[in-house]
Protein backbone atom coordinates (compact mmCIF):
# COMPACT_ATOMS: atom_id res chain seq x y z
CA UNK A 1 0.00 0.00 0.00
CA UNK A 2 1.29 3.47 -0.94
CA UNK A 3 1.49 6.46 1.55
CA UNK A 4 -1.59 8.14 0.18
CA UNK A 5 -4.68 6.12 1.65
CA UNK A 6 -7.85 6.00 0.56
CA UNK A 7 -8.96 8.42 2.90
CA UNK A 8 -6.27 10.38 1.62
CA UNK A 9 -7.47 10.54 -1.75
CA UNK A 10 -10.66 10.85 -1.41
CA UNK A 11 -9.88 14.46 0.84
CA UNK A 12 -7.68 15.78 -2.29
CA UNK A 13 -10.23 14.17 -4.84
CA UNK A 14 -12.67 16.96 -2.92
CA UNK A 15 -10.48 19.68 -3.91
CA UNK A 16 -10.74 18.84 -7.45
CA UNK A 17 -14.26 18.34 -7.55
CA UNK A 18 -17.64 18.99 -6.46
CA UNK A 19 -19.69 15.02 -7.06
CA UNK A 20 -17.14 13.32 -4.47
CA UNK A 21 -20.65 11.40 -3.47
CA UNK A 22 -19.78 8.40 -5.56
CA UNK A 23 -17.31 7.43 -2.85
CA UNK A 24 -18.07 6.04 0.41
CA UNK A 25 -15.69 6.83 3.22
CA UNK A 26 -17.00 4.30 5.56
CA UNK A 27 -16.39 1.53 2.80
CA UNK A 28 -13.29 2.94 2.15
CA UNK A 29 -11.87 2.44 5.16
CA UNK A 30 -13.20 -1.00 5.57
CA UNK A 31 -11.81 -4.18 4.88
CA UNK A 32 -10.92 -3.86 0.72
CA UNK A 33 -12.70 -7.11 0.33
CA UNK A 34 -15.73 -7.46 2.62
CA UNK A 35 -17.69 -9.93 0.27
CA UNK A 36 -14.78 -11.00 -1.88
CA UNK A 37 -15.17 -8.50 -4.52
CA UNK A 38 -12.34 -5.74 -5.33
CA UNK A 39 -13.13 -2.46 -3.93
CA UNK A 40 -13.24 -0.46 -7.52
CA UNK A 41 -13.72 3.68 -8.51
CA UNK A 42 -16.06 4.84 -10.88
CA UNK A 43 -14.08 7.75 -12.51
CA UNK A 44 -17.10 10.66 -12.31
CA UNK A 45 -15.74 12.03 -9.03
CA UNK A 46 -12.12 12.56 -10.27
CA UNK A 47 -13.17 14.11 -13.85
CA UNK A 48 -11.54 17.29 -13.56
CA UNK A 49 -8.10 15.44 -12.65
CA UNK A 50 -8.52 13.04 -15.20
CA UNK A 51 -9.13 15.70 -17.64
CA UNK A 52 -5.50 17.03 -16.77
CA UNK A 53 -3.19 14.00 -16.72
CA UNK A 54 -5.41 10.12 -16.75
CA UNK A 55 -2.34 8.24 -16.31
CA UNK A 56 -1.51 10.07 -13.28
CA UNK A 57 -4.80 10.13 -11.74
CA UNK A 58 -5.02 6.23 -12.55
CA UNK A 59 -1.83 5.96 -11.00
CA UNK A 60 -3.28 7.71 -7.59
CA UNK A 61 -6.24 5.40 -7.71
CA UNK A 62 -4.06 2.68 -7.74
CA UNK A 63 -1.36 4.14 -5.08
CA UNK A 64 -4.78 4.76 -2.85
CA UNK A 65 -5.93 0.94 -3.15
CA UNK A 66 -8.50 0.95 -5.29
CA UNK A 67 -8.26 -2.27 -7.50
CA UNK A 68 -10.45 -1.63 -10.18
CA UNK A 69 -11.86 1.01 -12.48
CA UNK A 70 -15.46 2.51 -13.83
CA UNK A 71 -14.70 4.78 -17.06
CA UNK A 72 -16.67 7.00 -18.58
CA UNK A 73 -17.19 7.15 -22.20
CA UNK A 74 -14.85 10.01 -23.92
CA UNK A 75 -18.17 9.98 -26.51
CA UNK A 76 -21.24 10.39 -24.05
CA UNK A 77 -18.85 12.35 -21.41
CA UNK A 78 -17.18 14.60 -23.58
CA UNK A 79 -18.41 17.53 -21.76
CA UNK A 80 -18.13 16.14 -18.32
CA UNK A 81 -14.14 15.79 -18.47
CA UNK A 82 -13.58 12.57 -20.47
CA UNK A 83 -13.10 13.97 -24.26
CA UNK A 84 -9.00 14.00 -24.00
CA UNK A 85 -9.56 10.38 -23.36
CA UNK A 86 -10.25 10.02 -27.32
CA UNK A 87 -6.79 10.91 -27.86
CA UNK A 88 -5.73 7.07 -26.60
CA UNK A 89 -6.60 3.92 -28.75
CA UNK A 90 -8.32 1.54 -26.65
CA UNK A 91 -5.24 -0.69 -26.68
CA UNK A 92 -3.03 2.19 -25.39
CA UNK A 93 -6.17 2.82 -22.29
CA UNK A 94 -5.95 -1.11 -21.69
CA UNK A 95 -2.01 -0.48 -21.16
CA UNK A 96 -2.00 2.50 -19.17
CA UNK A 97 -4.59 0.69 -17.08
CA UNK A 98 -2.31 -2.28 -17.22
CA UNK A 99 0.50 -0.97 -15.46
CA UNK A 100 -1.08 0.83 -12.77
CA UNK A 101 -1.86 -2.41 -11.89
CA UNK A 102 -5.70 -1.88 -12.04
CA UNK A 103 -8.28 -3.73 -14.04
CA UNK A 104 -11.20 -2.09 -15.89
CA UNK A 105 -14.22 -4.10 -16.86
CA UNK A 106 -16.51 -1.60 -17.27
CA UNK A 107 -17.41 2.06 -18.74
CA UNK A 108 -20.82 4.06 -18.46
CA UNK A 109 -21.99 5.33 -21.92
CA UNK A 110 -24.32 7.69 -22.51
CA UNK A 111 -28.03 5.65 -23.83
CA UNK A 112 -27.54 8.57 -27.13
CA UNK A 113 -24.03 7.64 -28.14
CA UNK A 114 -25.43 4.23 -28.30
CA UNK A 115 -28.64 4.92 -30.20
CA UNK A 116 -26.17 7.03 -33.02
CA UNK A 117 -23.61 4.32 -33.23
CA UNK A 118 -23.53 0.96 -31.07
CA UNK A 119 -21.35 -1.03 -33.24
CA UNK A 120 -18.49 1.91 -32.51
CA UNK A 121 -18.97 2.27 -29.01
CA UNK A 122 -18.74 -1.89 -28.53
CA UNK A 123 -15.82 -1.82 -30.45
CA UNK A 124 -14.43 1.07 -28.34
CA UNK A 125 -15.26 -1.22 -25.04
CA UNK A 126 -13.82 -4.52 -26.92
CA UNK A 127 -10.47 -2.69 -27.21
CA UNK A 128 -9.83 -1.28 -23.74
CA UNK A 129 -10.88 -4.83 -22.25
CA UNK A 130 -14.08 -4.63 -21.22
CA UNK A 131 -16.96 -6.59 -20.89
CA UNK A 132 -19.57 -4.32 -19.56
CA UNK A 133 -21.04 -1.21 -20.72
CA UNK A 134 -23.22 0.53 -18.40
CA UNK A 135 -25.93 3.21 -19.29
CA UNK A 136 -26.87 5.68 -16.82
CA UNK A 137 -30.32 6.16 -17.66
CA UNK A 138 -33.21 5.08 -20.53
CA UNK A 139 -33.90 8.74 -20.18
CA UNK A 140 -37.28 8.39 -20.95
CA UNK A 141 -39.92 11.51 -19.97
CA UNK A 142 -40.42 12.72 -16.65
CA UNK A 143 -44.08 11.89 -16.36
CA UNK A 144 -43.78 8.67 -18.47
CA UNK A 145 -46.82 6.19 -19.32
CA UNK A 146 -46.55 2.71 -19.37
CA UNK A 147 -46.11 2.92 -23.28
CA UNK A 148 -42.95 4.87 -22.83
CA UNK A 149 -41.91 2.46 -20.37
CA UNK A 150 -42.04 -0.08 -23.09
CA UNK A 151 -40.42 1.47 -25.77
CA UNK A 152 -37.48 2.23 -23.72
CA UNK A 153 -37.36 -1.54 -22.43
CA UNK A 154 -37.89 -2.80 -26.21
CA UNK A 155 -34.87 -0.65 -27.26
CA UNK A 156 -32.61 -1.68 -24.77
CA UNK A 157 -33.16 -5.28 -24.89
CA UNK A 158 -32.20 -4.94 -28.29
CA UNK A 159 -29.23 -2.98 -27.41
CA UNK A 160 -28.84 -5.76 -24.65
CA UNK A 161 -29.04 -8.50 -27.34
CA UNK A 162 -26.44 -6.70 -30.39
CA UNK A 163 -23.51 -6.38 -27.26
CA UNK A 164 -24.37 -9.44 -25.77
CA UNK A 165 -24.00 -11.19 -29.55
CA UNK A 166 -19.93 -9.52 -29.14
CA UNK A 167 -19.49 -11.02 -25.45
CA UNK A 168 -20.33 -7.27 -23.73
CA UNK A 169 -22.90 -7.39 -21.01
CA UNK A 170 -25.57 -4.06 -21.27
CA UNK A 171 -26.17 -2.87 -17.63
CA UNK A 172 -28.14 -0.48 -16.20
CA UNK A 173 -27.99 2.11 -13.61
CA UNK A 174 -30.93 4.00 -12.10
CA UNK A 175 -30.82 7.78 -12.04
CA UNK A 176 -33.77 10.55 -13.51
CA UNK A 177 -36.14 8.66 -16.03
CA UNK A 178 -35.83 5.18 -13.69
CA UNK A 179 -36.62 6.68 -10.40
CA UNK A 180 -40.11 8.27 -11.63
CA UNK A 181 -43.56 6.14 -11.70
CA UNK A 182 -46.19 5.19 -13.70
CA UNK A 183 -49.80 4.56 -12.18
CA UNK A 184 -48.35 4.72 -8.73
CA UNK A 185 -45.35 2.05 -9.42
CA UNK A 186 -42.03 2.82 -9.59
CA UNK A 187 -40.88 3.16 -13.49
CA UNK A 188 -37.73 0.98 -11.84
CA UNK A 189 -39.59 -2.26 -11.14
CA UNK A 190 -41.61 -1.95 -14.25
CA UNK A 191 -37.83 -1.92 -15.71
CA UNK A 192 -36.89 -4.71 -13.54
CA UNK A 193 -39.98 -6.80 -15.24
CA UNK A 194 -39.47 -5.80 -18.60
CA UNK A 195 -35.42 -5.78 -19.59
CA UNK A 196 -34.53 -9.40 -20.06
CA UNK A 197 -32.76 -11.05 -17.31
CA UNK A 198 -30.17 -12.26 -19.50
CA UNK A 199 -29.61 -9.11 -21.97
CA UNK A 200 -29.19 -6.42 -19.09
CA UNK A 201 -28.31 -6.61 -15.72
CA UNK A 202 -28.43 -3.68 -12.86
CA UNK A 203 -26.07 -1.14 -11.57
CA UNK A 204 -27.67 0.58 -8.03
CA UNK A 205 -27.19 3.56 -7.26
CA UNK A 206 -27.06 3.53 -3.64
CA UNK A 207 -27.75 7.09 -2.77
CA UNK A 208 -31.17 6.45 -4.31
CA UNK A 209 -32.36 5.30 -0.70
CA UNK A 210 -32.89 8.93 -0.34
CA UNK A 211 -35.94 8.46 -2.77
CA UNK A 212 -36.99 5.15 -0.83
CA UNK A 213 -34.71 2.68 -2.97
CA UNK A 214 -33.27 0.42 -0.80
CA UNK A 215 -30.25 -1.56 -2.06
CA UNK A 216 -30.43 -4.71 0.17
CA UNK A 217 -34.27 -4.91 -0.16
CA UNK A 218 -33.52 -4.98 -4.45
CA UNK A 219 -30.62 -7.39 -3.95
CA UNK A 220 -32.44 -9.97 -2.17
CA UNK A 221 -35.71 -9.40 -4.08
CA UNK A 222 -33.61 -10.04 -7.30
CA UNK A 223 -30.90 -12.11 -6.74
CA UNK A 224 -28.79 -12.19 -9.98
CA UNK A 225 -29.91 -8.67 -11.37
CA UNK A 226 -27.26 -6.98 -10.16
CA UNK A 227 -23.45 -7.06 -11.14
CA UNK A 228 -22.45 -4.00 -8.92
CA UNK A 229 -23.20 -0.51 -7.21
CA UNK A 230 -21.95 2.63 -6.57
CA UNK A 231 -21.31 3.54 -2.97
CA UNK A 232 -22.14 6.85 -1.15
CA UNK A 233 -22.43 7.83 2.40
CA UNK A 234 -25.86 8.48 4.37
CA UNK A 235 -26.71 9.26 7.22
CA UNK A 236 -29.55 7.40 8.77
CA UNK A 237 -29.81 10.42 11.24
CA UNK A 238 -30.14 13.41 8.95
CA UNK A 239 -31.61 11.16 6.18
CA UNK A 240 -29.21 12.56 3.66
Amino acid sequence: MSVTSRREFLKNAATHTAAVGFFCAGALESRANPLGMPIGCQTWPVRDMIAKDFPGTIKQLADAGFQTIELCSPVGYADSGFAGLAKYTGAQLRKILSDAGVSCVSSHFGIKELRDDQEARIAWAKDVGLTQMLVPSLEGPAKPTMDDVKRAADEYNKMGEKSASAGIQQGLHNENFELSSVDGKRTYDLLLEQLDPKLVKFQFQVSTISEGYDAAEYFTKHPGRFISMHVQGWSAKTKK
